[in-house]
């Protein structure tokens, strides 16, 4: 992630936790007891869902749309909104940071895990985050990560476990880092650059290692994802180099150039950390956000018509045009943080130079998922006549509404999401987030959907439903005008109320608005979906 230099100042916890209670969010309510249970024998009305292209959309209400908002720890960006907090403050302001994904209708987080090459988990390879109680290596008295999954479960909300995997300190002095740390133990990792300490990507060991620390979570925690930002090799910064000529000379002789071993390096790590996720899990999506301009045009005949002073490619030695066409990550996220009309990089213009490599990636059967990064942090603000305007962000989403790649947005970061400057985060859900959505698919598209619910009941507005697929993970509810809904209700997302995470077999689910209702005016649909965003067909409640 880039965000501006220096961080701005943390947000007092204060105003985070008082969220919980201005926001007044309504919870849906899952409760026992609300309708009879139906027969086991009983046959459930089914509405099969329509083929692609059959029915027609409104793009206002996208069915598989990806919606989340980066929760960055480090330096106490967003969240713990200072270091040494209680347990139970850092948990309470937590709580809010959800509230918020699910009052905004988005249905994931990016909460970063490993910020500097230490952890907000017991991690078995690195100390304590500093960001957690102010010192490396003390433990905040609960597991964070732990309670951030199952928090978020609870709301349904998926949750990304983002990393860093090369920044070791904010500061240049190994001495800092805690006693235990591995790079204090190999200190021929590490590499000096603007008063930063970095992991050398080129050493075969710190792969390895970096490898193993990510996937010491990803084995003991439920995550969703794996996701990196735009942090490979460091940023060119103040100009002076990155001092890696000794490991060049020990490993990369086989290579033309250092720029090509350094690519060739980075490759590597995303090639096999998604090797070794999808060995143990392969429905946790692995995704990178990187800086949005992977070559301009001007250095490579297929890069994007830009004028960007940094490129992917040249700069960070990251090839993430690579890595889609390989199908070696599950969704790209390219950081666009620049308006329409900036002329140096349009804002559609990156959009649609992506879709393109999405979907070539897509004629190599490679299905990767587009997500745009989007600059909260400067909506709103005053640094640009364009980011001034309210509607700015909301009219982003115009512009990928007509590119059909795009299947979502993440937003930088959740304490500007939440600031709402000249109300810009309320123009956008206004617009485009007025009902819920499910997860696009993309990763593993081999599989089937999970089966439909085998049972459903309806007292007015209160539901009742047996699942008995483990494979789903959670359940879609829509509520369609009249008695007989058919496959082009089902067709986006107009008429979805709700989604639910599946806690077991049997379910329930009161809606919040119709509680006691009792006519027949609307039909009510319940269909299962996994992990991958596939749903099955609908079952009709009836009344």
């Amino acid at each position: 992630m880039n965000p501006p230099h220096p961080f701005p100042s943390a947000r007092p916890y204060r105003f985070v936790t008082a969220f919980i209670a201005a926001a007044g969010l309504a919870v849906v309510a899952l409760s026992t007891g609300i309708a009879p249970a139906p027969p086991a024998s009983a046959r459930v009305p089914q509405v099969e869902l329509p083929a692609p292209g059959a029915c027609p959309v409104d793009p206002r209400f996208k069915k598989h749309d990806f919606r989340a908002m980066w929760i960055a720890s480090v330096a106490n960006v967003d969240w713990p909104s200072r270091p040494g907090l209680s347990a139970e403050t850092q948990q309470a302001e937590l709580r809010a940071w959800l509230d918020l994904a699910v009052k905004n209708n988005f249905n994931a987080v990016v909460l970063q895990v490993r910020p500097a090459a230490d952890a907000i988990w017991p991690s078995s390879f690195e100390p304590w985050s500093t960001w957690l109680t102010g010192k490396q290596g003390n433990d905040p008295g609960y597991d964070p990560l732990r309670f951030a999954v199952d928090e978020a479960h609870k709301r349904n909300l998926d949750l990304h476990a983002w990393f860093n995997p090369y920044r070791v300190s904010m500061n240049a002095k190994l001495g800092k880092l805690a006693p235990s740390h591995p790079a204090r133990a190999h200190p021929d990792w590490i590499v000096r650059k603007d008063g930063k300490l970095y992991y050398n990507p080129g050493i075969p060991e710190v792969r390895e290692f970096v490898t193993n620390a990510i996937m010491d979570a990803v084995t003991r925690y439920d995550v969703d994802g794996v996701h990196f930002d735009d942090y490979f090799y460091p940023y060119p910064g103040s100009g002076r180099p990155f001092r890696d000529a000794k490991a060049f000379a020990a490993y990369g002789g086989a290579f033309p150039s250092k720029a090509d071993w350094r690519r060739a390096n980075i490759d590597a790590l995303i090639k096999g950390l998604h090797d070794r996720i999808n060995a143990v899990k392969p429905w946790v999506q692995f995704g990178v956000s990187p800086f949005a301009v992977w070559r301009n045009d001007s250095t490579h005949a297929e890069g994007s018509k830009t004028k960007a002073g940094i490129e992917t490619y040249d700069d960070l030695y990251a090839d993430s045009r690579l890595w889609v066409r390989e199908g070696w990550i599950d969704y790209v996220a390219p950081q666009i943080y620049w308006t329409r009309g900036f002329k140096i990089a349009r804002y559609g213009t990156i959009a649609r130079w992506w879709a393109r490599e999405v979907a070539s990636a897509a004629a190599l059967g490679h299905n990767v998922g587009l997500y745009i990064g989007e600059a909260t942090y400067r909506a709103g603000t005053s640094t640009n006549r364009q980011w001034r305007k309210r509607q700015e962000l909301s009219r982003h989403l115009g512009v990928t509404a007509q590119i059909p790649e795009v299947v979502g947005n993440i937003y930088f970061s959740a304490k500007d999401v939440l600031a709402d400057r000249r109300g810009t985060t309320t123009a956008l859900v206004k617009r485009w987030y007025t009902r819920p959505a499910l997860l696009p698919v993309v990763g593993d598209s081999q599989g089937s959907a999970p089966q439909e619910v085998t049972a459903v009941s309806r007292n007015g507005g209160s539901l009742r439903w047996t699942g008995s697929d483990p494979s789903a993970a959670s359940y879609a509810i829509y509520r369609i005008p009249g008695s007989s809904p058919g496959a082009c209700d089902l067709a986006d997302a107009r008429n979805l109320v709700a989604t639910v995470r599946r806690t077991g077999e049997a379910m329930t689910w009161t809606d919040p608005g119709r509680a006691d209702a009792v006519s027949t005016d609307s039909s009510y649909v319940v269909t299962a979906v996994d992990r991958n965003g596939r749903e099955s067909a609908g079952a009709v409640a009836q009344p």
